[in-house]
């Protein structure tokens, strides 16, 4: 990735466009992206896992779009090898983390989105896993996108989930 820098990141709270949350030790963080790209992390592979895993917090201003619209689209990124549409094997769930209503989705499959917005070319990435969540604050919504090889992010589980909880409005 041309430009983009990565820190070692330890485990101190990090402050994004309003909203704090603490990375777990071994991801790296990138800086670099979008404005609206407020935080980006390297989440390192997997043994046997050709790539690492990325995730992307996103901040539009407060808008962004409906949490039901942001699911959806998340889930339509995912395609399943037997045809079936990934809604039907998607994981959602709503948590309160310390105040704030989180709305998670969890789907593997094969990793089809776009690869930069509204460009033709899509990514092909069999057996990927997406871990996504819309983060409803007093500011708006924040946006949390976790994609990589399935292994990989299985291997992250845990730390997402405690990224999840550290979650907090400045």
């Amino acid at each position: 990735m041309r430009g983009m820098h990565t820190i070692a990141i330890l485990a101190a709270a990090v402050l994004a466009a309003g909203l704090t949350f603490t990375p777990p030790a071994g991801w790296r963080q990138s800086t670099g992206g979008s404005p609206m790209r407020v935080a980006e992390f390297t989440l390192p592979r997997a043994d046997g896992d050709a790539e690492d895993a990325q995730l992307v917090v996103y901040y539009f201003g407060g808008q962004g779009g409906s949490v039901d619209a942001n699911i959806q689209r998340w889930v339509g990124q995912m395609q399943q090898p037997d045809g079936k549409p990934s809604s039907a094997v998607a994981k959602r769930q709503t948590r309160t983390v310390n105040g704030l209503t989180v709305t998670l989705v969890d789907v593997d499959g094969t990793y089809v989105a776009e690869m930069a917005p509204g460009a033709s070319a899509r990514h092909d990435k069999a057996h990927f896993r997406l871990r996504a969540g819309v983060v409803n604050t007093p500011k708006g919504p924040y946006f949390i996108k976790l994609t990589g090889p399935e292994k990989t992010v299985a291997k992250w589980d845990k730390a997402y989930d405690q990224f999840i909880g550290s979650v907090k409005v400045q």
